[in-house]
């Protein structure tokens, strides 16, 4: 019989597993090219091979060594952060990357119980939207729009 020392490693492990093998499943129609030439298959296969050996290693750990149990699910939390990420797919054509990277930002921040919307916040939140945008639109060249359709 198999005995759970750690819920809360089974959990995550199980979790991690999941998403791996959803990603990998998906991942498999893509070309996957070369460490020199990545295709689009690439790095979704290698991140989805990583979540599973961290799904299977913690899903070991969570057999072998006693854990803590599974606790209150933050219910607030988990929906707000999807939300965000969905909100970030749907602005991100629309209004663009810099919208989008706010509303993720912020909604998800939100998640926090310990969210406040302070001065000093608002400038990190700045300076991160601003080096995304550089490091990713204009350094790698990632077709991104800066500011979507809504401001042509």
């Amino acid at each position: 019989m198999i005995r759970i020392r750690g819920e809360k490693d089974i959990g995550i492990g199980a979790i991690y597993l999941a998403l791996g093998l959803v990603g990998f499943i998906i991942a498999r129609n893509y070309s996957f090219g070369t460490a020199g030439r990545m295709g689009p298959g690439y790095f979704p296969t290698i991140i989805s091979s990583l979540l599973v050996v961290f799904g299977v290693v913690t899903v070991g750990k969570g057999m072998l060594r006693d854990g803590d149990p599974i606790g209150t699910i933050n219910w607030k939390g988990l929906a707000l952060v999807t939300l965000s990420v969905c909100a970030f797919g749907f602005l991100l054509e629309r209004a663009g990357l810099f919208i989008a990277l706010v509303v993720l930002i912020l909604v998800s921040a939100v998640a926090s119980e310990r969210f406040r919307f302070e001065f000093r916040a608002a400038i990190g939140l700045v300076a991160l939207v601003i080096f995304c945008v550089v490091v990713f639109v204009e350094g790698l060249g990632v077709p991104m729009p800066i500011l979507g359709e809504w401001f042509n």
